[in-house]
């Protein structure tokens, strides 16, 4: 699957994610909880941003950008899954695998800029 494909879904994904949130959950969830729910939908988001970026880079440099996208991919995916479960009353360990979620975020991100600054 190419990183613009990736992207793509998981920004459709953002927005259903917080479609149902403000509709679905809004009634259901505590205040904290649904607070939750926005962080990982927003994120998500700019994980899938991030992926559509890392993807037009990629055909437009001819290089496949494996390294970033993969850290965009599993950080964004380990970062708001843990979120999401976490707002949904899921086990409390899960708090402690999200950093590790944004820290393959911060690494795609940064390894993302590092491949734009040695193309000059």
């Amino acid at each position: 699957m190419s990183w613009i494909a990736l992207g793509a879904l998981y920004c459709a994904f953002a927005v259903a994610a917080g479609a149902f949130g403000a509709h679905a959950l809004a009634g259901r969830l505590a205040a904290e909880a649904l607070a939750l729910w926005e962080t990982a939908a927003r994120y998500l988001m700019y994980a899938g941003l991030a992926l559509l970026a890392t993807g037009i880079l990629a055909d437009r440099w001819r290089q496949p950008l494996a390294g970033p996208g993969a850290g965009l991919a599993l950080g964004g995916a380990v970062f708001s899954g843990t979120v999401f479960a976490l707002a949904l009353g899921g086990p409390r360990w899960l708090g402690a695998v999200t950093p590790l979620g944004g820290l393959g975020l911060i690494a795609g991100l940064s390894w993302l800029a590092l491949a734009a600054w040695r193309r000059g």
